[in-house]
């Protein structure tokens, strides 16, 4: 992966102004060289002004030495380099400093004056100097060589150097954009790794919630009525031998009945989770993180356990309400039903979710209130279906506890939770007259 921006600042480790000794030691060894070619061109130019020949080799090394700050201050690099142009010093601190110049983040205008200066600079020295040269006898060409050699010349000095130096100026542009972009890629792809790292925990509570809701309704029922019976079979096992053995035969029935739902539900989530990690397998590098086995399978299956049962015709749907109704009788509870309404099919979902109500409120009734008398109804109307599980007071307060049935508080919630999912109502509450009731309404689409 590509460093950071922050890295890349850290990793500036060169002296002064310089980004890497690498640079510092590079503009070191041009200044050095300029400074001596400043200093040998100074010579002719002390003869040629009257003045003494080491303070022109001084005024040579003092210029000549001014391009170590070509990456500080690029134009008084070249404003010096045009300053002594007419001295005919500084050729190399004039190419390097133009192309330092091209390459720098500066206005283009600043660039094309100073290159346009340096152009007609070196274009009118050599002018000059090579006019000189004809009248002195040197150079025996034609008048024409004098503007053609002073327009090659000036062009070969500034065109090469400028050109090059925004092509690299350009390219270290496009460079750091890319280095940008690949920051800014990977910052993106480092947060949406964590914020899929949350989705995936997100969804782990969300799945282990659904999972002990769907175990919580297919079982809890069952085994409450199991243990009603069984409290019944103890209290009649000397009395009444016939009984005992009905309550014996309902509490088998129950069971098996109970480790049916059971094994199909395991079955269900053992598919689903075979299913996502074939599925999962396609991508494992993006889920590489995850080790554990994929609860977003097993919720999933969880969910549709119920759902998938209805499908495959083995319910539970609205039209049990009489079996589940017969069952809580046969354990000892009065309990009635009443429909309004025409009577017609929904959803799969709709019909498990209404269903598993109001055996929940029937399981609680068993639980808290066992022997109060219970009512249960249910609406058809055309737009939702409602219902309603209200139980009267029990005949003896420490009846609910006589059966020895656990409560973890989770039915209600378990409900509460089936019923919002759908888009519905859910009200629970105990009522005036010391009972509770459990109140549900599920949109019918």
């Amino acid at each position: 992966m590509t460093t950071t921006g922050a890295d890349h600042a850290t990793a500036l480790t060169g002296p002064w102004w310089w980004s890497r000794w690498r640079s510092a030691v590079l503009d070191v060894v041009l200044a050095l060289v300029s400074a001596l070619e400043c200093a040998a061109e100074g010579i002719p130019f002390a003869r040629d002004a009257g003045i003494p020949v080491s303070a022109g080799v001084v005024f040579g090394l003092l210029a000549g030495s001014v391009l170590v700050l070509r990456r500080k201050w690029p134009i008084a690099v070249v404003l010096v380099a045009i300053a002594i142009t007419p001295a005919q010093m500084g050729f190399l601190m004039g190419i390097v400093g133009l192309y330092t110049l091209a390459a720098a983040e500066l206005p283009r205008r600043i660039i094309v004056a100073l290159a346009g200066m340096s152009l007609v600079g070196t274009m009118i020295v050599t002018f000059v100097r090579v006019k000189q040269d004809m009248a002195r006898g040197d150079l025996t060409l034609g008048d024409w060589f004098v503007p053609f050699a002073a327009v090659t010349t000036s062009l070969g000095l500034t065109a090469p150097p400028v050109l090059l130096g925004l092509y690299v100026g350009a390219r270290r542009r496009l460079m750091e954009s890319l280095r940008e972009r690949a920051d800014s890629l990977e910052r993106e792809l480092q947060l949406l790794a964590e914020r899929a790292e949350e989705r995936a925990e997100w969804a782990r509570g969300e799945e282990r919630t659904r999972i002990a809701r769907e175990m919580h309704d297919v079982v809890a029922h069952r085994v409450s009525l199991m243990v009603v019976h069984a409290a019944a079979l103890q209290a009649v096992a000397r009395k009444d031998p016939e009984k005992a053995v009905r309550n014996a035969a309902l509490v088998g029935d129950m069971g098996r009945q109970a480790l049916t739902e059971l094994r199909e539900m395991l079955g269900v989530l053992r598919s689903g989770e075979t299913a996502q990690r074939r599925t999962a397998s396609a991508s494992a590098s993006v889920v590489s993180a995850s080790a554990s086995v994929p609860l977003a399978a097993v919720g999933v299956a969880a969910a549709a356990a119920a759902s998938r049962v209805a499908a495959e015709d083995e319910g539970p749907w609205l039209s049990e309400l009489e079996v589940l109704i017969g069952q809580s009788a046969a354990a000892g509870m009065v309990v009635d039903l009443s429909v309004e309404g025409a009577v017609r099919s929904y959803a799969a979902e709709i019909e498990q979710t209404a269903f598993r109500v109001v055996q929940e409120a029937l399981t609680n009734v068993h639980k808290h209130a066992a022997g109060a008398k219970t009512h249960v109804r249910l609406a058809h109307r055309v737009a939702e279906i409602a219902m309603q599980v209200e139980n009267e007071p029990p005949p003896e307060p420490a009846s609910a506890a006589s059966a020895g049935l656990p409560s973890g508080g989770n039915g209600l919630v378990g409900m509460r939770e089936r019923v919002l999912g759908l888009g519905g109502v859910f009200v629970s509450g105990p009522t005036d007259a010391g009972g509770f009731r459990v109140s549900a309404v599920i949109p019918a689409v």
